[in-house]
C-alpha cells in the first residue's frame, strides 16, 4: 500500500538503535526525508547511510534531548535543511529500573528529562511547522504507563505522563489541524530487552533461551515483538490512512495489557 508519504519530512528521536532505528528506516522506505537524533553520532551515521540508500535525504543531529535548548535547535536545523516538518516521532528516552527505595533523585530527574521533557520541548518547538503542514506527532510511550510495576516506578510514571500529554496535545490538535497519537510497545526485541533476559538468566541460573521463555510466560504473551512491528504502525499513523485517528493510544504488546 502506498501511504503517500513521499517527499514529507519526519523528525525521529532516539533513532540510533532499536525501535527508533526501525521507525526511521520504515519512514525512509515510504519516501520520507529524515532528521534523526540521538547521542551516538556513529550509530546515527550508520543509520543515515542505510536510509540514504533508499533514496531519501537525511539530516544527522547528534545531541542530548535532555538538554533544554536541544529540541529547538533540532527543529531549527530541520527547518533550515528541508523547509518543512510533517511528523515528529518522540521515541527517545530510557528509564532506570529497580527498587523504588533505592532509586535516587537523579535517577528520577534523568528519567523525566529526556523522555518526557524532551518530548514536551520538541512538540512545542515543532508545533507551528506541524500546523503549517497539517502534520502529526507519534509518541512512543510504553505499557508501563497503563499498568504499574514495583520495579518500573520511574518508567511507569514517565510513560503515564506521556499518555496524558498525548491526549492534551490531541485536544489542541483538533483546533490546529495536528494529529497526535501514542503507541505503547510491550516487550520488543531491542538491546534493552536482551539485557533484561541476560540479567534474568544470571539470577535464575538459566540459559538465555530459557530465560526469554520465562519472561514471556510471566507477561502472559506468546512471543516478543519486533521493532519493525512498531515502525509499521508509526507509518500508518503518519499517513492519511489514519486521518480520523486523533488522541488514540495503541498497545502493541502481544496481549500483555489486559486492563481497559
Amino acid at each position: 500500500m502506498d501511504l503517500k508519504l513521499h517527499g514529507k519530512v519526519a523528525i525521529v528521536t532516539g533513532a540510533s538503535a532499536g525501535i527508533g532505528r526501525a521507525i526511521a528506516l520504515r519512514l525512509a522506505a515510504e519516501g520520507m526525508d529524515l532528521a534523526v537524533t540521538a547521542r551516538r553520532a556513529d550509530r546515527l551515521e550508520s543509520l543515515a547511510e542505510q536510509a540514504r540508500a533508499l533514496q531519501v535525504a537525511v539530516l544527522v543531529h547528534a545531541a542530548d534531548l535532555g538538554v533544554p535548548t536541544v529540541p529547538a535547535d533540532l527543529v531549527a536545523a530541520t527547518r533550515a535543511r528541508f523547509g518543512r516538518i510533517d511528523l515528529v516521532v518522540n521515541n527517545a528516552g530510557a528509564t532506570k529500573r529497580g527498587d523504588f527505595l533505592a532509586l535516587t533523585e537523579d535517577d528520577w530527574a534523568q528519567g523525566f528529562a529526556l523522555k518526557f521533557f524532551g518530548a514536551v520541548r520538541l512538540a512545542r518547538a515543532a508545533w507551528p511547522n506541524l500546523v503549517a503542514a497539517h502534520g502529526g506527532i507519534v509518541n512512543i510511550a510504553g505499557v508501563g504507563g497503563r499498568t504499574g510495576s514495583a520495579e518500573f516506578t520511574i518508567g511507569g510514571a514517565v510513560n503515564a505522563a506521556m499518555l496524558n500529554l498525548t491526549k492534551s496535545l490531541a485536544d489542541r490538535g483538533v483546533r490546529d489541524g495536528v494529529r497526535v497519537n501514542a503507541i505503547n510497545p510491550g516487550s520488543i526485541r531491542t538491546d534493552r530487552l536482551t539485557g533484561r533476559i541476560q540479567r534474568l538468566a544470571s539470577e535464575k541460573g538459566l540459559t538465555l533461551d530459557s530465560a526469554a521463555k520465562l519472561l514471556a510466560e510471566q507477561q502472559g504473551i506468546a512471543r516478543f515483538g519486533e521493532p519493525e512491528e512498531i515502525a509499521a504502525l508509526v507509518a500508518v499513523l503518519a499517513s492519511d490512512q489514519a486521518a480520523y485517528v486523533q488522541g488514540s493510544i495503541v498497545d502493541i504488546d502481544g496481549g500483555w495489557t489486559r486492563t481497559l
